[in-house]
């Protein structure tokens, strides 16, 4: 079976519980969620830098931080898990919502993968 890793950056980070109760709901599993900042977010933080981001701000004042799930899954699951990303938030096609990508993986050790 080739399995993928799903990485999804979540910017909006208020859909994170409804994301996962949705994973829970698809029989989706193995999900691992870690606190994060992209490189935007932590230039802003420079006060050389305050100017230059200062309007980026302003236009989303909320966006201090986002989260960044990691899921290894069977390639057939990966659909699935684009479909509940983008169901819970709203399509990652719209702007500042997050990003999905999925990698190959050759070895996958102590994690058991279920078909359903």
């Amino acid at each position: 079976m080739k399995m993928k890793l799903v990485v999804i950056v979540l910017n909006k980070t208020e859909c994170m519980e409804e994301l996962l109760e949705e994973f829970a709901k698809r029989s989706l599993q193995g999900a691992t969620i870690l606190e994060s900042r992209g490189m935007m977010q932590e230039l802003s933080d420079e006060p050389e830098m305050e100017f230059l981001f200062s309007l980026r701000h302003m236009l989303n004042p909320h966006h201090r931080e986002n989260r960044t799930i990691f899921m290894a899954a069977s390639e057939s699951k990966v659909p699935i898990i684009v479909d509940a990303v983008n169901q819970v938030t709203g399509g990652l096609d719209q702007g500042d919502t997050g990003i999905l990508f999925t990698l190959p993986i050759d070895s996958l050790i102590g994690f058991e993968v279920k078909e359903s």
